[in-house]
């Protein structure tokens, strides 16, 4: 009797409480869609109210995408979605079985799709992300030529090629040289992968007046892209040239398929107290941050992968193990060498147009600079979570300032240290190997071996030619001072 009574109460209590349960007799809607076209692909999101189960499928004859969503109904305007510049042509939704709605893409193209499901966050709640691929094409509208990537792989390969001999305990001067010497001289550009940070529904950080990072820093990177195409020897490579969403990883992939000597990625500090300001510049750290704001930071922007999902790495499935592990340190201690050296002429630059928030080039584990055969820089512009700094980088004069200092010491350092293809290399070295004060770099020399044969010291070598360390490379012209 008790029992019976103790279960009809206990289903009392729980009836009610189910009706009052969040979205149990409620289905979850569709309040608002975002498209983002990108060149190789397109992401259409549908912001929801609750998670959806999702069905997507493809149709042919006309090409069509159907996306399903169990016991969903829409509450947004698809005549609102603008579809420029993407492969839909049309977006019509219907009721199918009575409580699924059913969103249909009318395409111009053959796609490639894929969708995941994303938890909310600081900016959104819960979503349905389909991306469209288009099989073939480049994430970069502009790609670099096939003579000059066809020049570009002979250098890389020559490179690795030294590399492997020191790796293997050879002597690097017995290495034949991959590279047939060019007639005429291949006069290459240098390519300068420039990355706008954030895009598409990652806003980045957001000012006190609103101001959203993915759009300053896409406006300085347009600036800075433009003053490197306009420099005889230069050309830009442009990571995203709009308002969409590129992977941490396939960032520094782009730059890497574009045979990018140098990657800079532009971003816009932020930080939860308006008092921090200042630039700064990162470059990659192999042992962890240097400090605890570049941990911090770089915790930050590594975690935007979680908005837009992440995707491959760098293989070097061609080795041994051992030999990975080898070529990958040298690569990135002579890439890591590089990024400091120019990171500290970017620095000092960037002190003439802004306070600095450090006074040196900062290390950190950035998912966006681990390209171990590429040197690279994050640049943080300002402090947009700073009022006055905010209201800065909203200012065409402050942004093209800025972008100067920013190529000014790119410039200088490849300047200094052209690739031996490149029309620098070929306008500064033109028909001479020594002259005067100068020693073009061969295979196998080292910096000591250098030193020796000039009669000068190892350390004012380096101090002439601003090395912090031995690493050299050939067709590298050192200037040798007076003993």
């Amino acid at each position: 009797m008790r029992k019976g009574v103790l279960r009809s109460r206990l289903l009392g209590w729980l009836w009610p409480l189910a009706l009052l349960a969040p979205g149990a007799a409620e289905a979850a809607s569709v309040d608002n869609l975002r498209l983002w076209a990108a060149p190789d692909h397109a992401r259409l999101v549908f912001d929801l109210s609750a998670p959806a189960e999702a069905k997507v499928f493809s149709l042919d004859d006309p090409r069509r995408l159907v996306i399903d969503l169990r016991d969903s109904r829409l509450n947004a305007d698809l005549a609102r979605l603008d579809l420029e510049g993407s492969a839909i042509r049309e977006v019509r939704s219907g009721i199918r079985d009575g409580d699924d709605l059913r969103v249909v893409l009318e395409l111009s193209r053959a796609i490639e799709p894929r969708h995941f499901a994303l938890a909310p966050n600081e900016q959104y709640g819960h979503r349905l992300v389909v991306d469209l691929e288009y099989p073939g094409e480049s994430a970069v509208e502009d790609p670099i030529d096939p003579i000059e990537s066809m020049i570009r792989e002979q250098e890389i390969a020559a490179d690795r090629a030294q590399a492997e001999a020191v790796a293997e305990g050879r002597d690097p001067a017995t290495v034949a040289p991959v590279m047939e010497p060019a007639q005429p001289h291949p006069k290459r550009d240098i390519i300068v992968a420039v990355d706008a940070g954030h895009g598409g529904e990652d806003p980045g950080a957001i000012g006190p007046s609103g101001t959203r990072e993915k759009d300053v820093v896409l406006e300085m990177a347009n600036r800075l892209a433009r003053l490197i195409d306009a420099t005889e020897g230069f050309k830009a490579v442009m990571i995203r040239d709009g308002d969409y969403y590129i992977g941490l990883r396939q960032r520094t992939r782009i730059a890497r398929e574009q045979k990018a000597d140098f990657f800079v990625s532009i971003h816009a500090d932020a930080f939860n107290s308006p008092r921090p300001h200042g630039s700064s510049v990162y470059a990659l750290s192999q042992r962890g941050a240097t400090s605890e704001t570049a941990q911090w930071l770089a915790a930050t922007e590594n975690r935007a992968d979680l908005i837009g999902g992440v995707d491959g790495s760098l293989s070097l499935d061609d080795k041994d193990e051992v030999l990975r592990g080898v070529l990958l340190d040298l690569t990135m201690t002579a890439t890591l060498n590089d990024s400091l050296t120019i990171g500290g002429q970017v620095l000092d630059r960037l002190g003439r147009v802004n306070d600095l928030h450090k006074s040196r080039v900062e290390q950190a584990g950035f998912m966006v600079l681990k390209s171990p055969d590429i040197p690279s820089l994050l640049v943080e512009t300002g402090f947009i979570s700073n009022p006055d700094e905010e209201s800065r980088l909203r200012d065409g004069g402050y942004q093209q300032r800025m972008v100067e200092a920013i190529f000014g010491g790119i410039r200088a350092h490849f300047h200094r240290n052209p690739p031996p293809a490149s029309l620098l290399a070929w306008q500064r070295d033109q028909g001479r190997d020594t002259v005067g004060n100068e020693y073009r770099i061969q295979p196998g020399d080292t910096l000591s071996e250098i030193a020796a044969r000039h009669g000068v010291p190892v350390a004012q070598l380096r101090q002439a030619n601003e090395l912090d360390g031995d690493v050299i490379r050939v067709g590298q012209v050192l200037r040798i001072p007076r003993s």
